[in-house]
């Protein structure tokens, strides 16, 4: 495993033991309640208050930064903390959070610190997170131990929507020399080596307008629609036969659908977007091949119907195995940190890290504080302190792991 110099068990220990020292609750909540008060919604897209934040952040521990804009105002931040001319870990975030919703009975904007949590839009996905490598880096650079290879911070804009900032990044050529990615995302302190991607799959369908009052003139574009739902229900229950053993199967859901102009008009146009999961290696192409067999068997066209198809996002998902050195080196970290050692598992959800683990070659494990299932995307978003404070112990001792001295004799 790479490291820099060697060290005995007792003084491995002791180092271990004052970065930790380094390392407190109160920074890490101050840090993220400000992150929280910072906006940041997704669409529309006002990332820049929060990167500003993150920016200052990293300058006040000494991190090198830079920002890079994808769209106007809507910069992705690089924060590098030094090291040898090894290669490095990786990590990543995002900067942009969901829109609030309804439901709160605290300001989501408010960075309310509460029984033991800290509330707000993007406490849990991912503002805590980012919080908690932003200190854990600082933590080390502070501390002065010697790394084999750099440490980076990338937080990218638009997670949430099209993953343009992690894309942007990519193709500037970054993210490439790394062990590993380790991706902040709430997964309650449990280390993810299997997630899904997500495709998004457009369909319009193209009728004949007429009057209602004689729709069989027209050719209702409507209900050809229906149809395609229908279809897309029984390819969602089609798939739940073929489940990856850690990610789940994959999934189909309808989530947007206009169509029509009026209600005293047969509608000539209809357009829906579908939600696919992808599983691990499967991509937005594939699925859409998928679709359009699916839909040449319907018959629509043998109707009259035109039908377009297209995909908009195509976030892979990944698989990084269970004794990858990355892998190894978190739970190993997390059991030091005393952190709770869960046992590596899937996700449901879809992250940036399938771009790192796709176009960058990286073994990627997600793992951070907050609960995706539970308190992302929801009214009263909030995190738990300790899990702050864990998940920043785990970075460091994660990154000593990988890239500080090593313990004498040890392979």
């Amino acid at each position: 495993m790479p490291g820099c110099g060697v060290l005995s068990m007792a003084e491995l220990s002791l180092l271990q033991a004052s970065v930790l020292d380094l390392i407190g609750v109160e920074e890490i909540t101050s840090l993220a309640a400000g992150l929280v008060v910072a906006p940041g919604e997704n669409p529309p897209g006002q990332e820049q208050a929060t990167v500003d934040v993150l920016a200052q952040a990293c300058a006040l521990r000494g991190l090198d930064h830079e920002t890079d804009e994808v769209r106007p105002d809507r910069p992705n931040l690089r924060a590098v903390l030094p090291g040898g001319s090894g290669p490095g870990v990786l990590l990543l975030g995002h900067s942009d959070v969901v829109p609030v919703g309804d439901g709160w009975t605290t300001d989501p904007y408010g960075g309310l610190v509460r029984d033991g949590r800290l509330y707000g839009r993007g406490s849990s996905d991912m503002k805590g997170g980012l919080a908690a490598m932003i200190v854990a880096m600082g933590a080390l650079r502070r501390s002065g131990v010697p790394l084999s290879g750099p440490v980076e911070l990338a937080v990218t804009v638009d997670e949430e929507d099209a993953a343009l900032g992690v894309q942007h990044y990519l193709a500037a050529g970054h993210g490439h020399d790394h062990l590993g990615c380790i991706v902040g995302e709430p997964t309650e302190l449990q280390p993810i080596i299997a997630a899904r991607g997500d495709a998004y799959l457009t369909v319009r369908v193209t009728g004949r307008a007429a009057h209602a009052g004689h729709p069989s003139d027209g050719l209702n574009a409507i209900v050809g629609a229906g149809r395609v739902i229908d279809d897309l229900s029984r390819w969602h229950r089609e798939l739940a036969a073929d489940a990856h053993p850690l990610a789940g199967p994959a999934t189909v859901s309808v989530g947007r659908i206009d169509g029509g102009t009026g209600a005293s008009i047969v509608a000539a146009e209809c357009e829906l977007t579908a939600d696919r999961r992808l599983l691990p290696g499967e991509t937005g192409t594939d699925a859409l091949k998928t679709l359009t067999g699916r839909l040449d068997q319907l018959g629509l066209s043998a109707d009259g119907y035109r039908t377009e198809v297209s995909v908009g996002l195509d976030m892979p998902g990944f698989e990084t195995a269970a004794d990858d050195q990355l892998v190894l080196a978190v739970r190993s970290a997390a059991r030091a940190a005393s952190a709770p050692d869960h046992d590596p598992g899937g996700w449901t959800a879809a992250c940036d890290g399938g771009f790192l683990a796709r176009d960058a070659g990286l073994p990627v494990v997600v793992y951070g504080p907050g609960s995706v299932s539970e308190q992302a995307h929801r009214a009263d978003e909030s995190v738990p302190l300790q899990e702050l404070l864990s998940a920043a112990r785990t970075y460091a001792l994660t990154i000593l792991e990988l890239l500080g001295p090593r313990e004498g004799g040890r392979p």
